[in-house]
């Protein structure tokens, strides 16, 4: 299965490993992109892995970083990714995206 991630939740993705390979090592950055991957496969094998969030929204939260895939269901396109939040941002700042 497929999925789709927003321009700006792919920004955010990006923005995180460079915040991680910059300001701790070069590993935790890799390590936080496998999560995401590892994240990504789950949902793609199941999108009712996540509790209901907000704007019929769905959120999974990564296991060892501080990061939470908030995404739409989607039968033939797979999850639908809009942000890639860190947990202590601005609660739906995303709202917009949808």
């Amino acid at each position: 299965m497929s999925h789709w991630i927003h321009p700006e939740a792919e920004v955010e993705l990006g923005d995180a490993a460079v915040y991680y390979a910059t300001h701790a090592s070069r590993l935790i950055a890799e390590a936080f992109l496998a999560e995401y991957e590892r994240v990504l496969e789950l949902l793609r094998e199941n999108q009712q892995r996540g509790p209901h969030g907000g704007h019929g929204m769905r959120v999974y939260h990564f296991d060892r970083f501080p990061y939470t895939v908030i995404y739409a269901e989607d039968a033939d396109l797979g999850p639908q990714i809009f942000a890639i939040a860190h947990q202590s941002r601005e609660p739906r700042y995303w709202a917009d995206r949808r």
